[in-house]
C-alpha cells in the first residue's frame, strides 16, 4: 500500500520534482512582479466593479446577455482575488505552505478559469438562441438566467475543488506534476486537454454564428435604415463577445498547452522558464475584458463614464454645500433639485454643458 503524504510541507514535494521557487524570485524580480501584480489587481477590481455597476444601473442592459456579461465580470473579479492571494503565496513562500493552503491557492485560480470559461459557453447558447432568430436579446427568463449564473459557478467551485477530492498525487509522489507538485499528471493532461477542446468548440459556434449574422444582414441590406440599424445591433453584440472569447484564448492557450505538456512528463520541454510570464498573460486577460467591453459597447461605455463623473460631481458639490450659508441652500432647494432630477432623467449630468443651458433658459 501507497504511503501518504497529507502532513508533509510544500517543500517536500518542490524538493523532490527540482523545481524551482525561492531562486528566482527574490530581491528585485520579487518586487517587481508584486508591484505590477498588486496595480492590475486594482484595476481588475475598479474596472469590473464598473461593468456590474453599469449593468444593475442601466435599464437598458436589463436582459440576459448583459447579465451573463455582468457574472463574466464577476468571473474577472474573482480572478483578481486569486491573483492577490497567489501574490502572497508565492516565490519562497510556496516551500513553506501547507498541502490545503498550496490547494486553496490553485483552487482558487482553477475556479476562476472554469467560471469565466463555462459563463462563455453560456453566452455562445445564448448569442444562438437569439441571433439564430434575429433578435437582439433571447427570451430566457430573468429566473432562467438566475439558475444558469448559480449553476456557472457551481461547476466552476467543483471543478476547482476536485483535486482536493482525491485527484492528487499524496498517496503516490511518483506521478506528480512538476509545474504543480502535487498535482497528478494525469489530472493536468485531463484539465488541460478538457479547455483547449472548449475553447476550440466556442471557436467554431462563434464562426458559424458570425457567419450566419453576416450573411442575412446582407439579405436584409434593402430594408429601411431603421430596420438596418436594428438588425445590426446582433451583430454589434457578436463582435463583442467574439472580441472577449480571442482575448481569452490567447491568454490561456498558451498557459494550459504547458500544463499538458508537464501532464505528458516532457523534461526537455523547458517549462519552468516560462510558467511565470504565462501567469502573467492570464492574468492580463481580466484586465482586458473592461476595456473591451467599454470600447465595442458605447452605451457601456457612456454608463461607466457617467457614473465616474456623477460620483466626483457628487463630491465636488458636497464640499461647496458645505461653505454655502443654510439659508442661501434653503431658498435653492426646489430650483436647483428640479433641474438636477432633470438632469439625471435625460443622462446629461454630466453631459457638456446642458444642465447650465437648461438652468440659463
Amino acid at each position: 500500500m501507497n504511503e501518504c503524504y497529507y502532513d508533509k510541507r510544500m517543500d517536500f514535494f518542490y524538493n523532490r520534482t527540482k523545481t524551482d521557487t525561492a531562486d528566482e524570485w527574490t530581491g528585485p524580480q520579487l518586487i517587481g512582479v508584486l508591484c505590477f501584480g498588486t496595480f492590475f489587481c486594482l484595476f481588475i477590481f475598479i474596472s469590473n466593479s464598473l461593468v456590474i455597476a453599469a449593468v444593475v444601473r442601466n435599464k437598458r442592459f436589463h436582459f440576459p446577455f448583459y447579465y451573463l456579461l455582468a457574472n463574466l465580470a464577476a468571473a474577472d473579479f474573482f480572478a483578481g482575488i486569486a491573483y492577490v492571494f497567489l501574490m502572497f503565496n508565492t516565490g519562497p513562500v510556496s516551500k513553506t505552505l501547507t498541502v490545503n493552503r498550496w490547494f486553496l491557492r490553485q483552487g482558487l485560480l482553477d475556479t476562476s478559469l472554469t467560471a469565466s470559461l463555462v459563463n462563455l459557453l453560456v453566452i455562445a447558447v445564448e448569442r444562438h438562441m437569439s441571433i439564430m432568430r434575429m433578435k437582439i436579446h433571447s427570451n430566457l427568463t430573468k429566473k432562467r438566467v438566475t439558475f444558469l449564473i448559480i449553476s456557472i459557478w457551481a461547476i466552476a467551485i467543483f471543478m476547482g475543488a476536485v483535486p482536493t477530492l482525491g485527484w492528487n498525487c499524496l498517496c503516490d509522489i511518483t506521478v506528480c506534476s512538476s509545474l504543480a507538485p502535487i498535482y497528478s499528471r494525469s489530472y493536468l493532461v485531463f484539465w488541460s486537454v478538457l479547455n483547449l477542446v472548449v475553447f476550440f468548440i466556442m471557436v467554431v459556434v462563434y464562426i458559424r454564428i458570425y457567419m450566419y449574422v453576416q450573411r442575412k444582414t446582407n439579405v436584409l441590406s434593402s430594408h429601411t435604415s431603421g430596420s438596418i440599424s436594428r438588425r445590426r445591433t446582433p451583430v454589434k453584440l457578436m463582435k463583442t463577445v467574439m472580441t472577449v472569447l480571442g482575448a481569452f484564448v490567447v491568454c490561456w492557450t498558451p498557459g494550459l498547452v504547458v500544463l499538458l505538456l508537464d501532464g505528458l512528463n516532457c523534461t526537455d520541454c523547458g517549462i519552468q522558464h516560462v510558467k511565470r510570464w504565462f501567469l502573467l498573460l492570464a492574468l492580463l486577460n481580466s484586465v482586458m475584458n473592461p476595456i473591451i467591453y467599454s470600447y465595442k459597447d458605447d452605451e457601456m461605455w457612456a454608463t461607466m463614464k457617467r457614473m465616474i463623473c456623477c460620483s466626483s460631481e457628487d463630491r465636488s458639490q458636497e464640499r461647496r454645500s458645505s461653505r454655502i450659508p443654510s439659508t442661501v441652500l434653503c431658498r435653492s432647494t426646489d430650483i436647483s433639485g428640479h433641474y438636477i432630477e432633470d438632469g439625471i432623467i435625460q443622462g446629461t449630468i454630466c453631459g457638456k454643458g446642458d444642465l447650465g443651458d437648461k438652468g440659463n433658459s
